[in-house]
């Protein structure tokens, strides 16, 4: 399923605009594609049937539309379902130096896979979308991290998650939670998220759209100052020794300066800035945790998200029940953080917070 010919999906009208150019058609043209591709999701050139049957044929040889479908797909007892999409990511190699450099080999463009979760509520209905195969991250609690990193994501892989989704009709909000750190792939995230949300593209309002992160060096600050989305920040433990035991980067980046980073911006009006936060009972979900979190996050416009842990193989964590949660969820509202208990959904799929991974469905596809 890897495209034969360039794809046009993943193109912002800037680079529409040279296409057409490069091919002799009408400047107008490129509107004309971004149309067809973000607002009416069509697969095929020869469906854009507002362009010249000739300019079809110019752009057909040198371009497909690239939108690639599912290849696996499984539902939720609760509605929920969860996609396997085929990808051309983009690897990077290290070079001597141990600098990324981006290897663009024939090789490279092996086929690799995954995971998009839908999720319906009633008259909501969110998309967790993936930024890359499998993540650098390596948090001890996530099933992704355990696959590996095996490539970034274009941004025309990024889209290809929203534009081939059986439901795309149905969307009402986006959120980068899925396999990968979009820090760690900004420049694909930024450009899919500029397609999101720009007039000639999905038209989408930033508000819809809301992008996780542990926290990365420099790339947070750039997502924050170039973009509109919401930023939601995977917290966990509000202890630096233990967030660390938890999440590598806290290392690189600890949590007290993603927050002092975050005191930098307005989150007092459309634009709202959350924190993720995984119970493990006894672990950090007890009172004392409870008062930390308040301290670190006094004055910050801001609100909690806390999740149950669900267990992944060779991770021994305790999750919390839900009295403990509850306990913590009234303590933080009551001292001014609105605080809610996310609710658990596709566990019975291996599509709940922290679960997904590709591995597995890469070697039975493969085979």
């Amino acid at each position: 399923m890897i495209p034969q010919k360039k794809r046009l999906l993943g193109l912002t009208l800037a680079e529409l605009k040279v296409v057409v150019n490069s091919l002799g058609m009408p400047a107008f043209t490129a509107g004309q594609i971004a149309q067809w591709l973000y607002v009416k999701h069509i697969k095929g050139i020869d469906e854009m049937t507002n362009i010249s049957k000739q300019n079809r044929e110019r752009l057909s040889a040198e371009y497909e539309v690239g939108a690639l479908p599912p290849v696996g797909c499984q539902r939720s007892k609760d509605g929920t379902v969860k996609y396997l999409f085929p990808v051309c990511c983009d690897l990077v190699a290290t070079n001597q130096t141990g600098q990324g450099a981006t290897n663009r080999t024939a090789q490279d463009n092996t086929e690799r896979y995954v995971e998009t979760v839908f999720i319906p509520d009633h008259d909501r209905a969110t998309l967790c979308v993936s930024c890359q195969v499998g993540c650098k991250m390596n948090c001890l609690f996530c099933q992704t991290g355990k696959q590996g990193w095996h490539g970034n994501l274009t941004a025309a892989d990024i889209l290809n998650q929203i534009c081939a989704l059986p439901e795309v009709d149905k969307l009402t909000n986006i959120v980068f939670m899925g396999q990968g750190e979009p820090m760690d792939n900004l420049d694909a995230v930024l450009k899919a998220c500029d397609i999101l949300t720009a007039q000639w593209g999905f038209a989408w309002s930033p508000k819809r759209i809301t992008v996780s992160s542990v926290g990365v060096r420099n790339k947070l600050k750039r997502f924050l100052d170039e973009s509109e989305c919401h930023v939601a920040i995977s917290l966990h433990s509000p202890l630096h020794e233990q967030r660390q035991q938890l999440m590598p980067a806290e290392k690189a980046m600890p949590i007290a300066e993603t927050i002092g980073l975050l005191r930098q911006y307005d989150f007092t009006h459309q634009r709202r800035c959350s924190f993720e936060y995984i119970c493990f009972g006894g672990m950090n979900d007890t009172a004392m945790y409870g008062r930390e979190i308040v301290k670190l996050l006094e004055g910050l416009e801001c609100r909690v998200n806390l999740i149950r842990f669900h267990e992944i193989p060779g991770v021994s964590l305790p999750s919390s029940d839900e009295k403990r949660m509850e306990s913590l969820r009234d303590y933080l509202t009551h001292h001014g953080i609105t605080t809610t208990i996310r609710a658990s959904r596709g566990q019975d799929i291996l599509a709940a917070c922290g679960m997904l991974s590709t591995a597995k469905n890469e070697n039975k596809i493969m085979i």
